[in-house]
């Protein structure tokens, strides 16, 4: 396979949408690829995220998708992680590693103090790979959220 890590522009916006909405249906969301392409498109069109693909030439079969934050307690700015997602038929190939690899350069070359991320409880394939990579789970904060 001649794969290739780049970062997704206007070009890959539909590739990256669908790929978006099975993610969003792995975490027990609704299907809804309109929305779905809309969230990237505006993400990519306004710069309002960094989105790293995974292609075989042919079409988009992962991607990451990082958000620049501050880190008041480090007085910098940090990456969130918040999406990453592989084509089912993919995995176990080392892409994701590859797409987190990515992640972790580009963070290093743009000065970030650090990478940040999430994942379900149960998702222990990326625990595995996330601990793999020197991730260190939190065992001292917990996260709450407040839905409207």
């Amino acid at each position: 396979m001649d794969l290739k890590i780049i970062r997704a522009n206007k070009n890959h916006i539909e590739g990256v949408s669908i790929l978006f909405d099975f993610y969003r249906q792995f975490y027990k969301y609704q299907k809804d690829l309109k929305n779905s392409k809309n969230y990237i498109h505006e993400r990519i069109i306004n710069e309002e995220s960094i989105i790293f693909i995974a292609t075989d030439n042919k079409r988009v079969i992962a991607f990451v998708q990082l958000y620049e934050t501050f880190d008041s307690l480090n007085l910098n700015k940090k990456i969130v992680l918040y999406d990453l997602y592989i084509l089912e038929k993919y995995r176990k190939l080392g892409i994701g590693r590859k797409l987190m690899n990515k992640s972790k350069e580009f963070a290093i070359n743009n000065k970030f103090s650090r990478i940040e991320l999430s994942t379900s409880i149960d998702n222990y394939d990326a625990q595995k790979l996330y601990e793999s990579l020197d991730y260190i789970r939190d065992k001292e904060y917990y996260n709450y959220d407040l839905n409207f």
